[in-house]
């Protein structure tokens, strides 16, 4: 596993490579990312950790995928990601695991997730038209979106349109762990 200031690092490298790719300037990526300005500077200098919201938003305004982000070397054709290369984010008792991820010729992220009992995690809008997959493992997840609450219990599935907000909660007594998949097109669809 790679260790932690090695992963800023990259974070570091890859978001400022990413930005100066597309010509944007760093007022430009906060106005499309809605992550200020100096969060960015702190970002692009490797001097903070960022939030996996913090990382989604960045990503979804550069169009390319977390893994992008995180990624500490370039990616071969074929990639097999050991178990001790994957990047893990924690926040309290929740923990998300990013195992792999694409950007073309759409993003996809494939993600493990664990909630201990009571906590939640605050998923921003992604661009629109983008799906998210997820079946649960164990425990029973509540999700909601757009107001509205669904419970996923263990061996079950379920497809959401994730382009507003969303929870992801475990209200339950044991552990959750889901496996999620984010789909999200290069290019928004026509409104």
């Amino acid at each position: 596993m790679e260790d932690p200031e090695t992963i800023t690092q990259a974070i570091a490298n890859n978001v400022r490579a990413q930005r100066s790719h597309r010509g944007l300037t760093l007022d430009a990526l906060a106005a499309r990312s809605g992550v200020s300005r100096g969060m960015l500077v702190q970002v692009e200098q490797g001097r903070t950790n960022p939030s996996v919201s913090t990382l989604t938003r960045i990503a979804s305004a550069l169009g390319v995928t977390v893994a992008r982000l995180v990624e500490v070397s370039d990616v071969p054709m074929v990639r097999v990601v050991d178990k001790s290369d994957v990047v893990t984010f924690r926040q309290g008792e929740v923990e998300a695991r990013l195992l792999v991820g694409a950007d073309a010729p759409m993003i996809l992220e494939l993600w493990d997730w664990r909630l201990a009992p009571g906590e939640h995690h605050d998923g921003d809008a992604h661009p629109p038209g983008t799906r998210e997959m997820l079946t649960v493992l164990s425990g029973e997840l509540t999700l909601t979106v757009y107001g509205k609450s669904h419970t996923i219990r263990q061996d079950d599935a379920v497809l959401f349109t994730a382009d507003r907000a969303h929870r992801y909660a475990n209200q339950g007594e044991q552990e959750l762990r889901f496996i999620m998949m984010v789909a999200e097109p290069r290019e928004a669809p026509d409104q």
